[in-house]
């Protein structure tokens, strides 16, 4: 297995993939490099999945879920309520 490329490396190619010049391929820019553009192509889609703010969807998800179950307690609450109000009446 051939060895990793440091962290580093890849974060300044990427820098440069993104910003290239229009009419650059990214297949120039990986044999500038001296790597594979299926390396690059890789490199750049990690780099998108890790920008994406993840925490932040996954957050939302758990907090629309407490939402959803707060709102059918206050409901159970409110009509307990109701059936307490009509048997002290």
């Amino acid at each position: 297995m051939p060895k990793p490329y440091p962290r580093e490396f890849r974060d300044d190619v990427v820098r440069v993939a993104r910003n290239r010049e229009p009419g650059t391929t990214l297949a120039q820019v990986a044999k500038d490099f001296g790597i594979n553009a299926s390396t690059l192509n890789s490199w750049l889609r990690e780099s998108e999945r890790d920008e994406r703010p993840r925490a932040a969807a996954d957050a939302s998800v758990a907090e629309d879920a407490d939402l959803r179950e707060a709102r059918r307690r206050i409901r159970q609450l409110e009509q307990e309520n109701e059936v307490l109000r009509r048997a002290a009446a």
